[in-house]
Order: structure tokens, then C-alpha cells, then sequence
């Protein structure tokens, strides 16, 4: 069988096998877990807090996460989630209900533990417990076992001293139970399980005037839960709203509907660029993009995560940073073509040298990934944690699958003299003597250039100074305080009409503005439980709108600042630390710069344009952190290279610059493509996605153009400058890289 025969099999079964990827993407798709902001639904924040006034415990706060996941359940909700904030949080949030008021009230009402008998008449409430004392002990033979630790003992003597004479001599155990509903006639048979309400039910052969313990063929897991559910409903604990958001079904389908055919356009356009660039190799790369989908999507649905609007921005940005690891490999065996090598050795080496920056670039993405999960809200954790699943999808993927496919081809010889088809490079152009002439000619001086863009960003960060300090910023509901209402309707409203209105309903008016389909209102107020149901029904019926209504209170807004702020120095300061150890202190030092003018360009902008600041707009800030020092890191990959191969001892100023120019000058291209498959995503977004997210997208628009000419420009001119002071000094050489484990691993991807 001849090469081209071969190829073209090979292509042919490489095709089916992506045709039926594709397929597979229904099924997996149908079978996730979708947000509430993308099916509708209803999110809660509680605050829990003693009665008593003193603090809330550890033990407290999982006894009342037990007591509201069985409420939950109550209530139909096939995915809830549950998330414990902070020492004092609880964020409910419930995709697809559509009575909220009833979950509303179902989740914020106090369990209640009652002791019954046999036939449910009420013996005692749990004013006979000691609040949350309940614990884990184990009985006569070394068995699990729950121990009743009682407060009033007259009366617990006094009842269980009556039972003991009862032909069923039971003490029942229940958790908010329903006369009429619950009956221990009909469940005793599956008491203490999670599908009913009825907790325990014990024999009482004594009077007791002391602590109790309740015996069962218990396991250590189910003994720990009914003490959890025991002192759920015997604490003096207290449930305060402190924000809110209800988001419709319509508004969830359109959502859903409008970034996925963003999605698709950006990742369409992907493709079509790398087979522009890159012939066939990019047609592998394409293969490669959509198994990484694939993938990303497979792992999220494994670990039962759940879809939200912020996650599905994070996949279709990560999707533009995939492929920055193929444009870095494709770059490098182009280079090493021009050289004049075969196409198997370009290829081997280019794979050998490409790794180490792709690496270093993916860690540093992933650190800000990790603090952006650990200190951000529950909208950045979503952001983070697909940022997460990207990142190592994009390792396996567009590493170690792309390489294989690669060699699959190369490897038979047929591309051999065929190099333009292969990686749209031209034959003429591989020769040593081609390159050689390249390198004589003489370098620009990128270093020179970077003066205006420099002095760009200086004037755009000043304007954006000037206006945060005479307005400030037009902070979003987040930040401010208060409530938001989106009002979706095909009637005409004024908004001279929708001021009165609020008036009439007692409420203070920040701004109003239109929306796709009808207004968004921003009130000072922050709306309670039932005033938010009368504000609901006052548009409903008014306008016959449908309306999505957010509360946030002053301690949500002052803890998002907090972390928001300090999710930001924690990632500038792992980068210095990072980089610092793998390169060296001035590589820091300037990479840091370099994110810091980022992100100054991008609150800048948001100050002069006067868009809303927002918590997905931190989730940009520092996802451009992320973005940006992947770039960076390549350029100053290519930097050090060229720093290993000189002597230091011999080095003059005028080498460092031009040595620095010539390293920046062999990325140009590379960071023009990377920032070009990056945007085409976020502009499909930006054009075509849903418009809660807009503020992000156009965050991180301005972002990555920031991102790209600082990469090339302002973190390379901030190393020279330290750098060339050093010059003709003696210094102690430093080892930086863990050679031997690298080179295992890149033994072991191209294995």
C-alpha cells in the first residue's frame, strides 16, 4: 500500500471518528446540569445566626446545611445546590423551580424537631434538648449510637416514664412534620431514611431523667447524619435573606440559546483560521479542538457540575487558549523547516522545544484559576472551575493528542515534499542559507516601538484616573447595594411612566435602562421577601411582563469587594513568585508590570465609557491575568533561549537589546494568531451572546488587545531596563529548571 494511500485512509477514518464526536454531543449536552440563569430559577443567600446573639459554630452551620438539603428534597428539585460560605453563609440555589415563594418559604422557616408517639400525638418539643448538644458516641458493644443530650429532665423523665406503659412502647422522632401529611402508620417502614421526615423511632422500656442514647443497627455515616439533623432542629438559629435572584425560564432558554450560537460561531471561526494557517496540520488541530470540547464537556458532566452562563464563557475563551499550545508547537517546527531539517526531525524538535513554554504558560493560567475558585463569589467559582477543567483538557488534548496525530502523519513520509499542503510552508524557503540571511538582517527595534504603545496606555490610564476621580465607577448591583428588577415585556414603557410607578411602590430609583425586550431598574432598596412578591405582581399585572428581580444587601457588597481585591493581589503575587523560580526575579518583575497595566487599561476604559463593574467583570480582570502571562511567559521562553546561548561575561549592552528585540521580533507572529483565535470567541459573544454577560465580553476585549501589545512591548522593555544594569557585573548562576523531570515528561508525550 503506497504513502498516499495510507494518508488518505487515515484521513478518511479520522473523519468519521470526529463525525461521530459530533453526534456524540447531543446526547452529553441534553444530560447536563444547567444554572438557574440558564434554565430559570432561584438563588438565596442566608446569613445564619444564634438566637442567642453569640457566635455561630462549625458544627451549627452542618446541621443546618443537613436540615435544608432535606427540605430541599421536599421540594422536587432534581440538581440543588448547596454551598456553605464563609463561617456564617448558606447560598441555595434552585434551577428550574418555579413556585419560588413556596421554596422560599419551605427553605427559611426553623426546623422543627417534635418527639411523638405511635400514633403522631405530640409528647415533646425540642425545648427538652440542649440547643445543637446532640453528638456521636457509641453503645454497650462499641456500635455507632446517638447521644440525647437533655436540658429538661423532669420533663423527659415524666414522658418517657408514661410511654414505657404504652402497648407500643415508642418515642418518634420528627423533623418538621405535617399533620395531615406525615404519619408513622404509613412510614415507619422507611423511618430514618432520606425520604421521610421521620428521623428515628425508639423503644422506651424505662423512665429516663438523664441523657439518653438512641440505639440502632446504625453505620458511623448514618449515626453523624442524625445527629446533624437532631440539632438542626433543636437550634436557636436563625435564617436572614441578605440577597436574592429570581431569573424566569424564558429568560434562561433565550440565554442558553444566544451564547451557544455564539459558541458555535467562535469555534467555527477557530477552525477556519487554523487551516488557513496551518493546511493540514491545522485540520489536525481542529480534530484536536473538538475533542477538547467534547472532553471539557464529558468531564464537567462526570463530576456533576453544573452549566452556568459565566462557565460557558470560560469554555469558549479556553477553546482561543488551546490553541495558543498548537500555534506555539507549529511556530517552532516551522522554524526549525526554514532551517533546512527534515520534516521528521522539525518536527521532533519542534515538539521537544515547544513543551517547556506551553507548560509554564498552563501553570500560571492555573494558579489564577485556583484563586479565582477559592476567594471568588458563586458566579467566579463557575468561571473557575471550567477554567480549571480547560486548562487540564488542553494539557492532554492539544499536547499530547495533536502530537500523536501529528506524528501519525509525518511519521509515513508522505508530507515529506509536501511541506506547503502539510504546514503552508514553502520548499524554497527551507535552507540554511535562507536563514542565515535572516538572521544578518538587521532586527527591528521592537523595544523602540513599544515607546508609543506605552505612552498610549499612560494617557488612557490617566483619563481613566481623572474620571474615577471625579464620578467614580458605575458600580453594578454587586457592588452597590440594593435591588435590581428586569421587567421583559412587548409593551412600550417610559421611563418617565416606570419612575412614577416606583414611587407608587415606595421605591428609590439609581438608574433605568433598556433591555433587549423591556427595561432594567436599579433601586437603593433592598427588597425584602414580600415586598419582592409585590413588586412582581405589580409589573406582572401592569405590564403583563415577566420580571427577574436581584437583592443584594451591604454585607454581600462589602465581602465581594474584599475578595475581589484580594483575589487580585493573590494572584499578582503567586505569578512573581512563580515566574521568579522558573525564570528569574526580573522576569517577575515584569510580568507583573505587565498585568498590573492590563488590568489598569481595563478599569480605565470601564471608567470612561461609564460600563458597569460587575462580578463577572472581576472574573475578566482576572482571567486576563491568566491570559496575559501565558503570553508573556512565551515571550520570555524565547528570551531566555536566546540568553543561555550567549556569555554573560561578554555581554554588552547593545547584544542584550538586540538579542531582546530579535526575541520579541520570532513571537510577533505567534502572539498575533494566539490574540486573533483568542478574540474570535469573545466577539462572537460580544455580537451574538446574551447581554448579562456583555460587560464581561467587552472586559475582556479590551483585556486581550491590552494583554497582546504588553506581552510584546511593556513586560520585554521592563526585563531590559533591570537587566542591563547588571550587565558586566559577575553573578552566581542559577539553575531554574527542573531539567530531568521535564525531560521525561517530553520523552514521554512523544513516546
Amino acid at each position: 500500500m503506497g504513502k498516499r494511500t495510507k494518508t488518505i485512509g487515515k484521513t478518511i477514518l479520522l473523519l468519521m471518528a470526529t463525525v461521530l464526536m459530533c453526534l456524540g454531543f447531543v446526547p452529553l449536552f441534553q444530560n447536563l446540569n444547567f444554572g438557574l440563569d440558564l434554565q430559570g430559577g432561584f438563588e438565596v443567600l442566608y446569613q445564619v445566626s444564634p438566637i442567642d446573639g453569640g457566635k455561630i459554630t462549625k458544627e451549627q452551620m452542618t446541621a443546618t446545611y443537613k436540615s435544608m438539603s432535606k427540605r430541599i428534597d421536599l421540594l422536587g428539585v432534581n440538581e440543588p445546590e448547596i454551598i456553605l460560605e464563609g463561617n456564617d453563609k448558606i447560598r441555595v440555589k434552585l434551577a428550574g423551580v418555579t413556585d419560588q415563594e413556596t421554596a422560599r418559604r419551605q427553605l427559611s422557616t426553623v426546623a422543627s424537631l417534635t418527639f411523638r408517639d405511635t400514633n403522631d400525638n405530640l409528647l415533646m418539643t425540642s425545648d427538652v434538648l440542649r440547643a445543637g448538644a446532640s453528638k456521636l458516641t457509641t453503645d454497650s458493644q462499641g456500635n455507632p449510637a446517638v447521644l440525647l443530650s437533655i436540658r429538661d429532665k423532669d420533663k423527659f423523665f415524666e414522658v418517657t416514664n408514661k410511654v414505657k406503659d404504652y402497648e407500643n412502647n415508642m418515642i418518634v422522632i420528627w423533623l418538621d412534620f405535617e399533620e395531615g401529611t406525615n404519619s408513622f402508620s404509613t412510614e415507619q417502614n422507611y423511618c430514618g431514611t432520606q425520604e421521610s421526615n421521620c428521623l428515628s423511632a425508639a423503644t422506651v422500656k424505662e423512665g429516663f431523667a438523664s441523657d439518653v442514647i438512641i440505639e440502632g443497627n446504625f453505620t458511623q455515616e448514618e449515626a453523624q447524619n442524625l445527629v446533624d439533623l437532631i440539632n438542626s432542629g433543636s437550634l436557636p438559629s436563625k435564617l436572614t435573606e441578605i440577597s436574592s435572584k429570581t431569573v424566569g425560564a424564558s429568560f434562561g432558554d433565550t440565554t442558553l440559546e444566544k451564547t451557544l450560537l455564539a459558541g458555535i460561531i467562535g469555534v467555527s471561526l477557530i477552525i477556519i483560521l487554523l487551516i488557513t494557517l496551518y493546511h493540514f496540520a491545522g485540520f489536525l488541530s481542529s480534530v484536536s479542538v473538538l475533542l477538547y470540547t467534547f472532553l471539557v464537556f464529558l468531564t464537567f458532566w462526570v463530576v456533576g457540575g453544573v452549566l452556568t452562563l459565566p462557565g460557558i464563557a470560560a469554555l469558549v475563551l479556553g477553546i482561543g487558549m488551546a490553541v495558543d499550545a498548537n500555534v506555539i508547537m507549529y511556530e517552532r517546527i516551522k522554524e526549525e523547516l526554514y532551517k533546512g531539517k527534515s520534516l521528521k526531525t522539525a518536527f521532533k524538535l519542534g515538539s521537544k522545544a515547544s513543551f517547556k513554554t506551553i507548560l509554564d504558560s498552563n501553570l500560571t493560567t492555573l494558579l489564577v484559576a485556583i484563586i479565582m475558585f477559592s476567594f471568588g463569589e458563586s458566579s467566579v467559582k463557575g468561571f473557575a472551575t471550567m477554567l480549571i477543567i480547560t486548562i487540564a483538557v488542553t494539557m492532554f488534548t492539544m499536547v499530547f493528542i495533536t502530537r500523536m496525530l501529528l506524528k501519525l502523519f509525518v511519521k509515513n513520509g508522505y508530507f515529506d515534499d509536501k511541506l506547503y499542503l502539510f504546514i503552508r510552508v514553502e520548499k524554497e524557503d527551507c535552507s540554511n542559507i535562507k536563514e542565515e540571511k535572516k538572521e544578518r538582517k538587521k532586527t527591528r527595534d521592537y523595544l523602540k516601538i513599544g515607546r508609543y504603545f506605552i505612552g498610549f496606555s499612560c494617557l488612557v490610564i490617566l483619563v481613566g484616573a481623572i474620571l474615577f476621580g471625579t464620578k467614580g465607577m458605575r458600580l453594578g448591583i454587586d457592588y452597590q447595594a440594593g435591588s435590581n428588577i428586569t421587567i421583559d415585556t412587548t409593551s412600550k414603557i417610559s421611563n418617565k411612566e416606570l419612575k412614577q410607578d416606583l414611587k407608587e411602590l415606595g421605591l428609590t430609583s439609581l438608574q433605568i435602562e433598556n433591555a433587549p425586550s423591556g427595561k432594567d431598574v436599579r433601586v437603593k432598596n433592598i427588597l425584602k421577601r414580600e415586598k419582592v412578591q409585590e413588586v412582581s405582581k405589580y409589573f406582572e399585572e401592569k405590564y403583563q411582563a415577566k420580571v427577574n428581580i436581584e437583592v443584594v444587601s451591604n454585607i454581600v457588597k462589602q465581602e465581594l469587594a474584599r475578595n475581589a481585591i484580594f483575589s487580585i493581589i493573590l494572584s499578582l503575587i503567586g505569578i512573581i513568585i512563580y515566574v521568579s523560580f522558573r525564570f528569574r526575579f526580573s522576569y517577575g518583575v515584569g510580568s507583573v508590570t505587565a498585568l498590573l497595566h492590563d488590568a489598569l487599561m481595563m478599569i480605565a476604559l470601564f471608567a470612561i465609557t461609564r460600563l458597569e463593574i460587575s462580578v463577572m467583570f472581576i472574573a475578566a480582570v482576572l482571567a486576563i491575568i491568566g491570559y496575559s502571562i501565558n503570553n508573556t511567559i512565551v515571550v520570555f521562553d524565547r528570551i531566555r533561549e536566546a540568553m543561555d546561548k550567549v556569555d554573560r561575561k561578554k555581554l554588552t549592552k547593545e547584544t542584550l537589546r538586540e538579542l531582546t528585540n530579535q526575541a520579541i521580533g520570532q513571537m510577533m507572529l505567534r502572539t498575533i494568531y494566539t490574540s486573533i483565535t483568542t478574540l474570535l470567541p469573545v466577539m462572537a459573544l460580544i455580537f451574538l451572546g446574551s447581554h448579562e454577560i456583555f460587560g464581561f465580553n467587552i472586559a475582556m476585549l479590551t483585556g486581550l488587545v491590552a494583554g497582546t501589545y504588553s506581552s510584546i512591548f511593556l513586560a520585554p522593555t521592563i526585563w531590559y531596563h533591570l537587566e542591563k544594569r547588571k550587565v558586566g557585573k559577575e553573578e552566581k548562576p542559577k539553575k531554574v529548571y527542573h531539567d530531568d523531570l521535564e525531560e521525561k515528561l517530553i520523552k514521554g508525550i512523544n513516546a
